[in-house]
C-alpha cells in the first residue's frame, strides 16, 4: 500500500519548518580571525605592527581572500587600524582607551561581584574556589616573575569571578573585552616592578567578595580598576600614527 505525502509537508531529507541545519566545519575566515585574535592577545602582533595581507597568507597556506575578510572583521572590533596607503595596523591603546576599556570592564564587573557577594551571603564561599585556585596560581607566576603568566593568570581571575555569577549574558560581554585588556596588560607590565602588589589586590578582591557584603565588593573593584587605569595613564600616551 502506498502513501501519499502531503504537498505541504517537508521532504524527509530537508529540516522541519522552524529548524536550522547545523553546520559541518566553521569557516576558513573565522578560524583566521582567532588566530589573528589570539595572536594580538598574547603579543605575537604586537601594538603597532603591520598586517600584511599576502605575508600573512602565504604563513597560514591559505588564499588572500579570507585573510582580506579576516582583517576586515578586528578592524570592526576595533583591534586593528587601516590607514589609508598604508595598510592594516595592530591598534594602539593610548589613555583615553585604556579608560574605556576599563570603564567598560567595571560596568560588567561590578555587576558580577554583586551577584556573587550575594551568592556568597546565601550559599557560602564555595562558589569562589575557582577563584582562589587561579589566585594561587597568580601568587606562584609573580613570584616567578612571569610576567607573560601574570597577565594571562589576572584575566583568568576575573574571568572566573565573572563566570561565578552564573550570567550567560555577562560572561559574553567580558569576553568582548578580553582581548583588548589583555593589551592593556602588555602596557601594565612597567607599572608593577614589584609583582606581588597585584596579587596582593587580587587577594583583596576575592576577600572582599567573600565577605558576602555587595556595596564592600563594588568599592574594592572600583579601587582595583582605578588603580590600574591611573598606572597606565601615567604611562601610556595617547597615540599618534604609525612611523612614515
Amino acid at each position: 500500500m502506498s502513501v501519499t505525502r502531503s504537498r505541504d509537508a517537508a521532504p524527509p531529507d530537508e529540516p522541519a519548518v522552524g529548524a536550522i541545519a547545523p553546520i559541518a566545519r566553521r569557516t576558513t575566515v573565522s578560524l583566521i580571525a582567532e588566530r589573528l585574535r589570539a595572536g594580538i592577545g598574547d603579543g605575537t602582533f604586537p601594538a603597532g605592527e603591520q598586517l600584511g595581507e599576502a605575508h600573512l597568507a602565504e604563513q597560514l597556506e591559505v588564499s588572500r581572500g579570507p585573510v582580506r575578510e579576516a582583517l576586515q572583521r578586528l578592524i570592526q572590533e576595533g583591534l586593528l587600524i587601516s590607514h589609508p596607503h598604508r595598510g592594516v595596523f595592530v591598534v594602539s591603546l593610548g589613555a583615553a582607551d585604556v579608560a574605556d576599556v576599563h570603564l567598560a570592564r567595571r560596568a560588567v564587573e561590578t555587576a558580577a561581584v554583586e551577584r556573587v557577594a550575594d551568592a556568597v551571603r546565601r550559599d557560602g564561599g564555595a562558589v569562589l574556589a575557582p577563584a582562589r585556585a587561579v589566585l594561587d596560581q597568580l601568587a606562584a607566576a609573580a613570584a616567578e616573575d612571569d610576567w607573560p603568566a601574570v597577565a594571562d593568570l589576572d584575566l583568568e581571575l576575573h574571568h572566573a569571578l565573572v563566570t561565578a555569577a552564573d550570567s550567560p549574558r555577562l560572561s559574553r560581554m567580558y569576553a568582548t573585552l578580553v582581548v583588548e585588556t589583555r593589551l592593556c596588560l602588555g602596557a601594565l607590565e612597567p607599572a608593577y616592578p614589584v609583582r606581588a602588589e597585584l596579587v596582593d589586590e587580587h587577594a583583596e578582591l576575592i576577600d572582599a567578595v567573600a565577605t558576602g557584603d555587595a556595596a564592600i565588593a563594588r568599592r574594592v573593584l572600583e579601587q582595583h580598576l582605578g588603580d590600574g587605569v591611573d598606572r597606565l595613564a601615567a604611562r601610556t600616551p595617547d597615540p599618534g600614527s604609525p612611523e612614515e
